[in-house]
């Protein structure tokens, strides 16, 4: 508790001058409260305009190559490791901004909303997107690479793409990026058995289904949609004194809701394909840097 609103804010809002003003959390931490990760074993995947792969850890793990984080968590006394690809659902954004409006334009005409259109052509598109890959540095990178240099690719892509190919390789392109994250993570020994997802990507079924394909583990939903205000909301209630811990209260509030199964012979061709798409940075690695200094 950080202390209790003004008499001015009272006044105006009709809340008494003895509610606490509680402190404990960024979007992310929040996030992770929101979602039920506040003991071991437990991470969430965010797809927004970044991406997050964030686990909680009971005991201090520092990536001595400084390609994640590691924070005081919002669960007193713990920690959390977190790793971020800079252009998550960006990439998704900007390829049906600039390259395929078609889908802004046919949402409004249906009145729905166009990432289910996305979702519809995508799911007709077979896994690898008929060997299409897709880099999404399109704001350098931050895990594992910390380079401002790098730049997004499209590679392999030949006479019969589509549309539909280049968005689910965009979406596995993004996948891949945040399973460089999740590697990390196992590198360092937090190990995790139980990941969720949140973010406007994570709304996406399929997008889902790539997660759990190239994890090889259960990707879980809750029912609540707004996960770092629940989680901020507990923060509030467990200063307040309304409950007498942190994990007390999730357990009172949050509710799984879906949730996605690897499939094998997914999870044994991503693998394969998570190694090309990780040589290709380090076959364009100089090749950036002479395109940033031209």
């Amino acid at each position: 508790v950080t202390g209790t609103i003004s008499k001015e804010f009272s006044e105006k809002t009709g809340l008494s001058v003895h509610t606490v003003v509680v402190g404990g959390a960024g979007d992310n931490a929040a996030a992770a409260v929101g979602t039920g990760i506040v003991s071991d074993g437990r991470a969430f995947t965010t797809i927004g305009t970044s991406g997050v792969v964030f686990a909680h850890t009971s005991e201090l793990r520092i990536d001595p190559q400084g390609r994640v984080h590691t924070f005081c968590c919002a669960v007193p006394g713990c920690w959390h490791v977190m790793g971020v690809t800079q252009a998550a659902g960006l990439s998704l954004r900007w390829f049906r901004d600039n390259l395929a409006e078609v889908y802004k334009d046919k949402a409004a005409r249906l009145g729905v909303d166009s990432y289910d259109l996305i979702n519809q052509d995508i799911a007709k598109v077979p896994i690898g997107s008929r060997r299409l890959l897709y880099l999404p540095y399109l704001m350098g990178e931050r895990t594992p690479h910390l380079n401002p240099n790098c730049r997004g690719v499209f590679f392999g892509l030949s006479a019969i793409h589509t549309k539909a190919d280049m968005l689910r390789a965009v979406m596995e392109g993004v996948s891949y990026s945040l399973l460089d994250c999740f590697d990390i993570l196992r590198e360092m020994k937090v190990d995790v058995n139980e990941m969720m997802a949140c973010g406007g990507g994570g709304k996406s079924r399929i997008w889902r289904q790539m997660l759990a394909d190239m994890y090889g583990c259960e990707v879980k939903t809750i029912k609540a949609e707004e996960g770092p205000a629940l989680g901020v909301a507990i923060l509030a209630g467990v200063g307040a004194g309304m409950f007498p811990d942190v994990q007390t209260a999730c357990k009172e509030f949050i509710e799984q809701d879906t949730w996605c199964q690897p499939d094998a012979s997914s999870y044994a061709y991503y693998e394969k394909g998570h190694q090309l798409y990780k040589k290709l940075y380090v076959q364009l690695k100089d090749c950036f840097d002479d395109l940033a200094a031209l």
